[in-house]
């Protein structure tokens, strides 16, 4: 009996513990959520902030007409989808440091409009090696047939659709006919995405000369509020919560030019003997797609770092 008592005098004495101790656990519960509140409430501006539409914008030159409610919405849901992709708006703010050195020297010297190099950002996220599901690839996101139609060598062991160089030029030369055609660097640059015959024959079903004034379908009709909202980011990264400076930017590679004779049986020894590596090659010249050239492509330049 005396030992039923104990046990039983232990219990109560454990059970008054355990609910002291909740209860001084409790009371720290409503701190804890003050602080979880404040941290939920510390972040919501920066969630939840409306990123604010330019006040006037062109492309190419071309006035964005964006007294026009239709076109104020398009432009305001790409530039809202484009802030919140983070990680990707991120990294193309980054990679512009490495890629629009060359690609603005290209489009001055082809005289061409500086505001084309925001396309191959929509194409590729500056991604000189990405591939799409129907077979487009590069910066500028060619397809096979039409890389070769501008000039760009595409073969089992080269493909300068890879080249950034190369598959800019090319770029270039597709964007200026398609100006020609088209009669807008607007439309044209409709064109890249949705092909000329398509934006030709939507003017002529519609009788509108004007991209803003023509229904495209969806994919078509987003491209160039896209590429708008790419150039409206990228110009004032930091106005849209991008704190990026410009040391941050990825740097271009620093490169000597090495002349590269084939056919060339072994890429790995060929770079080695070179001061280089194999992955390096590849790297800077993303265009060589494989581990050996057994062809005669005659003398290629390569890129090796110094």
């Amino acid at each position: 009996m005396k030992t039923i008592n104990a046990v039983s005098l232990g219990v109560a004495i454990a059970g008054a513990i355990f609910a002291t101790g909740f209860v001084l656990l409790g009371s720290s519960l409503p701190a804890d959520s003050c602080l979880a509140e404040k941290a939920r409430s510390d972040r919501r501006p920066h969630d939840t902030t409306l990123p604010q539409l330019p006040e006037s914008l062109d492309f190419c030159g071309e006035v964005v007409p964006l007294e026009r409610q239709d076109v104020r919405e398009s432009l305001d849901r790409e530039i809202i989808a484009t802030t919140f992709l983070h990680s990707s708006t991120l990294l193309n703010i980054k990679r512009s440091g490495r890629f629009f050195p060359l690609i603005d020297s290209i489009l001055t010297e082809m005289s061409m409009p500086a505001d084309l190099k925001y396309l191959c950002v929509a194409e590729s996220n500056l991604s000189p090696t990405a591939g799409s599901p129907v077979g487009a690839r590069g910066l500028w996101q060619f397809m096979e047939v039409t890389g070769r139609e501008y000039g760009l060598t595409v073969n089992d062991e080269i493909d300068e659709r890879l080249s950034v160089e190369k598959s800019t030029r090319a770029a270039c030369r597709m964007m200026r006919d398609s100006y020609v055609k088209l009669g807008s660097w607007t439309l044209a640059a409709a064109a890249y995405n949705g092909g000329q015959a398509r934006v030709r024959r939507r003017m002529d079903e519609q009788h509108q000369q004007n991209y803003y004034d023509i229904l495209f379908v969806e994919e078509t009709a987003r491209y160039v509020f896209r590429i708008l909202a790419y150039k409206t980011i990228m110009t004032d990264p930091h106005k849209y919560g991008f704190d990026v400076d410009e040391e941050d930017k990825y740097s271009p590679y620093k490169t000597r030019t090495v002349e590269l004779e084939t056919p060339q049986a072994d890429l790995s020894q060929w770079a080695i003997d070179h001061g280089s590596t194999y992955k390096e090659l590849r790297t800077i010249n993303p265009w060589i797609i494989k581990p050996a050239l057994r062809r005669n492509h005659g003398t290629l330049k390569v890129e090796l770092s110094e």
